[in-house]
């Protein structure tokens, strides 16, 4: 592992964490606190969530990929906990965990998974599988997306999760070849998405499209919803939520939740006109990494913090 004097961690051949610094700061970490990081992934966040906790500090970990377990540490005083995040609370029951004192969630995908030709994240890779799920061991995969669902639903897809204005003509498309021959390739994928490519948009378009996928297989709005919900009930009075997104869907459903206590960004005001909200904003703008790290980082660029306290 590399480390620069702005203590931008570079992770051994898994994942660069990005904000490293800004988001565990915005944890307000004492040393004893109970912290969950609930993407562990390369486990660059939770290194430096340990250095600030102290011998009697706790951190609970979750993934749902088995790659990530190699990445666990020696260290007593973490918990790993191979699961979605959406079964944050249900996990920590079972570890005797009631409350928290701050929870962190960096949303993006590992640099690792789309360097993987295997996992089917990235259209660098033709003759990957189009697989896309975090969990091989659950769920349905991209392949079985595109083979499967309805016209309507794929549409769907790709207008909701990929903001694709052309979603209609590639669902159309997609079902047409599908009755000719199953998609189960990225080439197959990219087979239909090139003639959408033109005019220097080709990465922006397919990475779009390849999002879009993802999002679906892994009901990562759904998760994410369910995530937030329970982290609030979690938290002590005074406890943070440090929360990294990487595209507009995610920004807006945790900039809502965090000023209004709901997805939707529904005010709802009290009797002196104070906005009814679980929540005190930490950082009324939002933070995005520095020049520096996004020059070190290119897959940084997108990335965006926002921190809450409970109230």
């Amino acid at each position: 592992m590399a480390e620069n004097k702005d203590k931008l961690i570079v992770a051994d051949g898994y994942h660069v964490p990005v904000l490293l610094m800004p988001s565990v700061d915005g944890m307000d970490i004492h040393t004893g606190d109970v912290c969950v990081d609930v993407t562990f992934g390369g486990g660059g966040h939770s290194r430096e969530i340990l250095s600030r906790l102290g011998e009697d500090g706790r951190l609970y970990v979750f993934d749902q990929d088995e790659d990530a377990i190699h990445n666990i540490t020696g260290d007593s005083r973490l918990t790993f906990i191979r699961s979605n995040f959406r079964y944050l609370k249900n996990f920590l029951k079972y570890h005797h965990v009631e409350s928290v004192n701050s929870v962190l969630a960096d949303l993006g995908v590992s640099s690792h998974h789309f360097d993987d030709d295997q996992r089917g994240f990235s259209f660098r890779f033709e003759d990957g599988d189009l697989d896309m799920r975090m969990n091989r061991q659950a769920g349905v995969s991209a392949a079985q997306v595109l083979n499967e669902y309805e016209e309507g639903d794929l549409a769907n897809v790709f207008y909701l999760y990929g903001e694709l204005k052309q979603s209609r003509q590639i669902a159309f498309k997609i079902v047409a070849r599908r009755k000719e021959k199953p998609f189960r390739k990225i080439k197959d994928l990219l087979d239909i998405l090139t003639p959408y490519t033109k005019g220097g948009k080709e990465k922006k378009i397919l990475a779009q499209a390849f999002q879009a996928l993802r999002i679906e297989v892994n009901q990562e709005m759904d998760a994410l919803k369910e995530m937030l919900e329970q982290a609030k009930d979690l938290l002590v009075s005074g406890g943070r939520l440090s929360v990294i997104t990487y595209h507009s869907l995610e920004d807006r459903l945790v900039k809502n939740f965090f000023k209004t206590g709901n997805f939707e960004g529904n005010v709802d005001k009290d009797f002196f006109g104070n906005v009814n909200t679980p929540f005190i904003l930490v950082n009324n703008k939002v933070i995005i990494p520095s020049d520096d790290e996004q020059s070190l980082n290119p897959r940084s660029r997108s990335a965006k913090l926002r921190i809450a306290e409970k109230k």
